[in-house]
């Protein structure tokens, strides 16, 4: 991990400290983004205009404001979720989609964002506004893509999937998110990850009889049944499953267990939460019906799920992606958006700048050099 100080620290003797200006106040105090600015410049811009989830109207604003000048374009907000589409009668359409909104700022000053040795700091540098400006420039300088493209900049990804703007898209609006093939430019650490897993999670019911704990052969405890429970999963081997040329590794695991009413008391109930990461090979349903053979014998309530996403890596579109960006291909391990282009029938993969164990961060940052790759990447698959 680099040594660069916090971003409340001052700058060391010798480093670059910058911030940025792709991005200024108009003449009525709206934020204006300059989309002939550099990558990183215009990076730092988005990021320096806070969007925390639910507060992402003015960025959506910027953006908008951005994109309806570009006559190549079609340009359509729903709420403070931004569409803008080519239609050039391509063979081919490509979806590049990003959230606009980040999880709140801590107390350590995540913003205004600056650069230290090559590197941005800063709320949204990691998750994922980077990705948010290589679209950005992809729109304003490919006027005759080789693709038709449509560009998603959508609200309210960090939080519950009730406000997700991509979702409500889905349902209100599909026709705007169709597409052969869709690219997710979450951070990545400038790899492809293709597709993503399942998740799903039950509640493992065990059964007593309430007794005073003085006397507890006059009961059952369900807390000591659930070591059977729990030493399934001990022994479980979980598998790894090819789809489309990559390897998911997949996990059951107990994440929770509570029972008990009071500490004089035999348990009459126990219940061990277990999430369980599948390969996009299977659906909620077939994913659901072996972790109940896993807990046979016991009472299992599905209580979330949703379902993953197939990379396609076998489509052409997958394949010319993958071709132009000569990069590592590596499956996407945990759950993603890419799962709702899925369930559209589209296959999806996510790539972007950015380390995803640095987003969240009080010292979220990236070297501005994954920036300017991802841009170069992109413009070499579609111009």
């Amino acid at each position: 991990m680099p040594t660069t100080p916090q971003t409340d620290q001052p700058t060391p003797a010798g480093a670059d400290a910058t911030t940025g200006s792709g991005g200024a106040p108009g003449a009525d105090g709206d934020v204006v983004l300059d989309l002939a600015s550099d990558v990183t410049t215009l990076t730092a811009a988005v990021c320096d205009v806070e969007s925390v989830s639910h507060g992402e109207a003015q960025l959506a604003d910027a953006i908008e404001a951005a994109l309806r000048p570009l006559g190549h374009l079609e340009v359509t907000r729903d709420g403070n979720t931004v569409v803008a589409r080519t239609s050039l009668g391509r063979s081919e359409r490509v979806v590049l989609a990003g959230h606009i909104d980040t999880v709140p700022l801590t107390s350590v000053p995540n913003l205004p964002t600056r650069q230290v040795n090559g590197e941005l700091w800063g709320r949204g540098t990691v998750d994922m506004k980077g990705g948010v400006a290589v679209m950005l420039r992809v729109a304003a300088q490919l006027r005759e893509p080789n693709r038709d493209l449509t560009f998603l900049f959508y609200e309210c990804e960090e939080i519950e999937a009730a406000h997700n703007g991509l979702a409500r898209l889905a349902q209100t609006q599909p026709q705007l998110l169709e597409g052969d093939f869709a690219v997710l430019l979450e951070p990545t650490d400038g790899g492809i990850e293709g597709g993503c897993k399942g998740t799903l999670r039950v509640e493992v019911v065990t059964k007593g009889i309430a007794a005073h704990s003085a006397r507890p052969w006059k009961g059952h405890n369900a807390i000591h049944d659930a070591a059977t429970v729990l030493s399934r999963l001990t022994a479980y081997e979980a598998e790894t499953v090819t789809v489309d040329g990559l390897d998911y590794h997949e996990a059951l695991q107990a994440v929770g267990i509570s029972g008990g009413i009071a500490g004089n008391v035999v348990p009459d109930s126990c219940t061990v939460t277990v999430n369980y990461r599948y390969a996009p090979d299977k659906d909620t349903e077939q994913a659901l019906a072996h972790v109940r053979q896993v807990f046979d014998g016991f009472d299992v309530e599905l209580t979330d799920a949703a379902d993953g996403a197939r990379p396609g890596l076998q489509l052409p579109a997958a394949k010319a992606f993958i071709e132009a960006l000569g990069v590592p291909v590596r499956p996407k391990e945990g759950w993603t958006d890419v799962a709702r282009f899925s369930a559209l029938g589209i296959p999806a993969v996510n790539y972007g700048p950015g380390d995803p164990n640095l987003a969240h961060m009080d010292d979220e940052r990236c070297p501005v050099e994954q920036y300017t790759q991802a841009e170069a990447a992109m413009l070499r698959w579609l111009a």
